[in-house]
């Protein structure tokens, strides 16, 4: 077994070379989570987009290609669970690239606790059919249990049953699709297609949420110590993730609006619009398989967060950060096991806290999700500053390179703006209570992270000195690695 990358004075390294390319991008796919987004994301998408949905979605995957494009320079080149917090540390320096390590951080940690809830909502809604009530707490507890075990457990059975459970959800749900697109006689949608009643304001406010729906797809970035030859897969699952996410969005968007064409239900109203098409099919149990695959698909998100989070604490810790204890893997299971429980306990107390606070589980759920996202937009705007920054450090830096930078960092500055509004502005009005309050949370939460940087920088000056050394030794481990060749941008798009 090959050293970790980011060894020191902690004991025990993580299972190398372990995970094949289907398990890595397990991983990425299930923090995505595509599942999700039609089951009950669409219909807000819809409110904005109408006809011009899938319009939305398209424009946000090739948006979010940029943004790979800028991840894979970094992902080609060095790998470590650290994920795009060392990207952004090369590319930007310690303190910037702390901040972006603790904003990653809240976004895996607080996605996990939205499909949590989403895991007990669904939870509650089967065993309903069965004749059984069962409280909120207890599901948090079975939900977070079982992830705590598998992710402490052996990091190819997480990935194994991440592939799974996210597989028959994608599977039942696309199955819904082609039952709908039968039932209307397999017809094109001309209003779609020629966009009937769209506004090009429509679109663009659309694909702030779809933006949402995509984030979490660099997730398999924190497996860089366990993949099988990580500066090849990793990269590969990225792109081949945010793909087939993409086309499900595009093709399920599309149906699902078929579906309600001419049924006197508005899909802008309609939570769950799977609920509402299944029964229309004529296949009865079809309703009850999708919600099983959701229930799945939400486990699968829940424990992929608590893998993602606990590397990133894992590296983290390893560099100085965080305590050395949550730098220990385990000596048997070669997993960050006390990061994961740590991980795994935060993921349940907080959501059971806000729940015994009086704030609904559903309403928890949309919470949670909206702060992860900042997390999220932050990092992606940092990384896509740091690729050209990097570039330029090894003089490899092209005029090509800067271009998908800014038009990245462009773009990305969309869900920005719609996510914290702007004063008087109608296309990216300033958000309502409690929203608003969201985004102060936020800025909090990055005011602890950048307070507890400083003090650690007091306790320990030579943190800084020794934080780049570390991300330094894991480039240069790699740095006679043969990884793939140069590539143009748009080569590396299309593979």
């Amino acid at each position: 077994m090959s050293q970790s990358s980011e060894t020191s004075n902690h004991s025990g390294n993580l299972k190398s070379n372990c995970l094949s390319y289907p398990e890595v991008i397990a991983q990425s796919i299930s923090v995505l989570a595509p599942s999700t987004v039609p089951a009950a994301v669409l219909g807000l998408i819809f409110v904005s987009a109408g006809n011009g949905t899938w319009l939305s979605f398209l424009l946000g995957l090739i948006g979010l290609l940029f943004v790979i494009a800028n991840i894979n320079q970094f992902a080609r080149r060095s790998a470590s669970p650290g994920s795009l917090y060392t990207y952004t540390v090369k590319g930007l320096g310690p303190t910037v690239g702390v901040l972006s390590g603790w904003a990653l951080l809240l976004g895996y940690t607080l996605t996990g606790m939205s499909t949590l809830c989403g895991f007990a909502i669904f939870s509650q809604l089967l065993l309903a059919k069965l004749g059984l009530h069962t409280q909120i707490l207890p599901l948090f507890a079975l939900g977070v249990i079982i992830a705590y075990f598998i992710a402490h457990k052996d990091i190819q059975l997480s990935a194994k049953m991440m592939l799974v459970f996210e597989g028959v959800s994608l599977v039942a749900i696309l199955l819904l699709g082609a039952l709908i697109w039968r039932q209307k006689g397999f017809a094109l949608d001309r209003d779609q297609l020629t966009l009937k009643g769209v506004t090009p304001g429509g679109v663009l406010t659309g694909i702030v949420l779809v933006v949402f729906g995509f984030s979490g797809f660099e997730s398999s970035t924190a497996l860089g110590d366990e993949a099988k030859d990580p500066l090849r897969s990793i990269p590969r699952s990225l792109i081949q993730s945010t793909l087939i996410s993409g086309a499900f969005f595009i093709l399920m968007s599309y149906l699902i609006i078929l579906g309600f064409k001419d049924s006197g239900i508005d899909l802008g109203k309609t939570d769950a619009p799977l609920d509402i098409l299944a029964p229309r099919t004529g296949v009865g149990f079809l309703g009850t398989l999708i919600e099983v695959g959701a229930l799945l698909s939400f486990f699968s998100c829940t424990l992929a967060c608590i893998n993602s989070t606990a590397r990133i604490v894992f590296s983290m810790a390893r560099h100085g950060l965080f305590h050395d204890a949550l730098g220990a893997a385990h000596v048997k299971n070669e997993t960050p096991h006390i990061a994961v429980g740590i991980s795994a306990l935060i993921t349940f107390l907080v959501p059971s806290l806000v729940y015994l606070s009086g704030i609904h589980v559903f309403d928890a759920q949309g919470y949670f999700g909206t702060i992860s996202t900042f997390g999220f937009l932050l990092v992606y705007l940092l990384v896509s500053i740091a690729a050209p920054a990097y570039l330029r450090q090894l003089g490899k830096l092209r005029k090509i390179d800067v271009l998908f930078a800014v038009l990245a960092v462009g773009f990305m500055i969309l869900p920005v703006l719609g996510s914290v509004g702007i004063p008087g502005s109608t296309l990216f009005p300033p958000l309502d209570y409690p929203n608003n309050i969201l985004v102060w949370i936020f800025l909090g939460y990055m005011a602890v992270g950048l307070s507890w940087l400083w003090i650690q920088k007091a306790r320990t000056p030579k943190l800084t000195h020794s934080l780049r050394d570390s991300i330094e030794q894991i480039h240069v481990k790699f740095g006679d690695v043969k990884s793939e060749p140069e590539q143009e941008p748009a080569a590396v798009l299309n593979k």
